[in-house]
């Protein structure tokens, strides 16, 4: 009854959405009254291959992204890590501080930033992008691991290393397989706040960095549904697809996972 309840809820939330979305890149908006729904056509996705700076600004939004993706598990496991087991004075001001960007508007975090990439030749550049892009995901990030090392908890890490074991060691086998669902979210979480990013590209890349965001944005304002409905399905499966690839790399390098999905089937 559960799993009933819970696929039907799932395929109501994400799966129809997606549906709905391909049947209307094909056939367009379905007018009241008419008779029959039209013949499918391929216009908009042919209409979106052939802008000009679509596939470009897909390979440069994926770069971005794993750019963002590599700096928040790193800065996220080093200082979720030091903030679950550390006690030191401030500690409680410095996490409120953490999240102070998520409160404060964009336009102005942006714009400060900007001042201080222009000085030292960041702005204008992906790397400038993927490095404001770090604003809105990290305190997500750091959170995540914080409180999945509070899952962990000390005692483990430490009989590790009585054990013997080095630092890399504990973090290879011990850490990171037990830290698979704060990584999970963080993958899927960063990917798609990385990709949705309008503003904070459009400031700090100057229009010389041309991410998904800068070109999905503008097609908003057209009329024709079609269109924006191939786009939102591209814009969709992104992240999915990302999701998928780097959940299949983490089973082939994290330890025991290989062993747990062959023991599943």
């Amino acid at each position: 009854m559960r799993k009933s309840l819970f696929y039907s809820i799932s395929f109501i939330l994400f799966v129809f959405p997606i549906l709905f979305l391909l049947y209307k890149s094909f056939f367009g908006v379905w007018v009241w009254g008419s008779p029959d729904l039209g013949e499918p056509n391929a216009r908009a996705w042919k209409l979106l291959w052939h802008e000009g700076e679509f596939l470009d600004s897909i390979g440069v939004s994926i770069w971005i992204a794993l750019i963002v993706l590599a700096l928040n598990l790193l800065i996220g496991i080093t200082s979720g890590k030091a903030y679950a087991f550390s006690s030191f004075r401030g500690k409680a001001v410095l996490e409120a501080l953490l999240m102070l960007p998520l409160f404060i508007p964009v336009l102005v975090v942006a714009i400060g930033l900007h001042i201080t990439f222009i000085r030292y030749g960041l702005s204008d550049h992906w790397l400038g992008v993927a490095l404001v892009h770090l604003v809105p995901t990290i305190p997500y990030s750091i959170k995540m691991f914080k409180t999945g090392y509070e899952r962990i908890g000390s005692k483990l890490i430490e009989q590790s290393t009585i054990l013997g074991g080095s630092a890399i060691q504990r973090l290879y086998h011990i850490e990171l397989p037990l830290l698979l669902p704060s990584i999970r979210s963080v993958l899927f979480l960063t990917i798609v706040i990385s990709l949705s990013q309008y503003v904070l590209t459009a400031i700090i890349g100057g229009g010389n960095v041309v991410t998904l965001a800068m070109v999905y944005y503008p097609f908003t304002n057209t009329a024709d549904e079609a269109v924006m409905a191939a786009f939102s399905i591209v814009f969709a499966l992104i992240p999915i697809a990302f999701y998928i690839i780097l959940e299949g790399c983490l089973t082939f390098i994290l330890p025991y996972q290989q062993q747990r999905g062959r023991k599943k089937r």
